[in-house]
């Protein structure tokens, strides 16, 4: 099977998504926004879509005229019947194709957070890996109301919307499953000065919640990537 992947900043890749997709023999075709790619507009020849994190606003289209193109990607991939699955700024971008109001500016919300499923989560086969909660990492401050139709699948003690589901497999999830220790060590490394003023104590924080939370965040993530893959094999 064939995954289009949009990539919209550098360094939010794939993470460990990346090796169940190689463990599961899943084809991608990543298309690098961020570099100045143009955002593919038929579907026909993929069986799913990824739509990834990045810095900007989802709604900022005067800087960034990709984003409308990247929302409409996403309900043209829901309307075939085929599998999406947006992170981050990607979850804004499929609720905004599917008619969800983007709301920016909050607080930020950064770390390993527990991140909790709703009774209909915890009945999905995506958001059932956390079981009632686990530690996913997070950083963001915009958000979106749920479109439409959504099912409702995790909340936080910060964001409400966290997880939904729009029919079979249209997923928009908030918080950064694919992220690895690795990447979370670059991107706080790369905006050192950022985090230093919502969250001057990470350093000591990363030190000890790479060893105790991460590895719980890398499992649920793991079981998440392979419940998908399930969704984009119609299961």
């Amino acid at each position: 099977m064939r995954v289009l992947v949009l990539e919209n900043f550098p360094g939010a890749t794939l993470g460990l998504i990346a090796d169940v997709f190689a463990e599961e023999g899943i084809e991608t075709e990543i298309v690098r926004i961020h570099e100045g790619a143009a955002v593919p507009g038929d579907d026909a020849p993929f069986d799913g879509l990824v739509l990834l994190g990045g810095a900007q606003s989802a709604i900022d289209d005067e800087n960034h005229p990709d984003l409308p193109l990247s929302a409409a990607l996403a309900r043209r991939f829901g309307e075939a019947e085929k599998a999406v699955l947006g992170i981050c700024l990607g979850a804004q971008l499929v609720a905004r194709g599917h008619g969800g109001v983007n709301h920016v500016g909050r607080p930020v919300e950064f770390g390993w957070r527990d991140v909790t499923a709703t009774v209909e989560g915890k009945a999905d086969p995506l958001i059932a890996a956390l079981g009632a909660a686990a530690p996913l990492f997070h950083w963001h401050t915009d958000t979106f109301d749920l479109p439409s139709g959504a099912v409702h699948l995790a909340r936080s003690s910060m964001t409400r919307n966290q997880a939904f589901r729009i029919g079979r497999a249209v997923y928009g999830i908030q918080f950064h499953f694919e992220a690895t220790v690795e990447m979370v060590e670059a991107w706080t490394t790369e905006f050192a000065d950022l985090v230093a003023d919502f969250a001057p104590d990470w350093p000591k924080r990363f030190a000890v919640e790479r060893e105790t939370l991460a590895p719980v965040a890398d499992r649920v993530g793991r079981a998440m990537a392979r419940a998908w893959v399930g969704r984009l094999r119609g299961k």
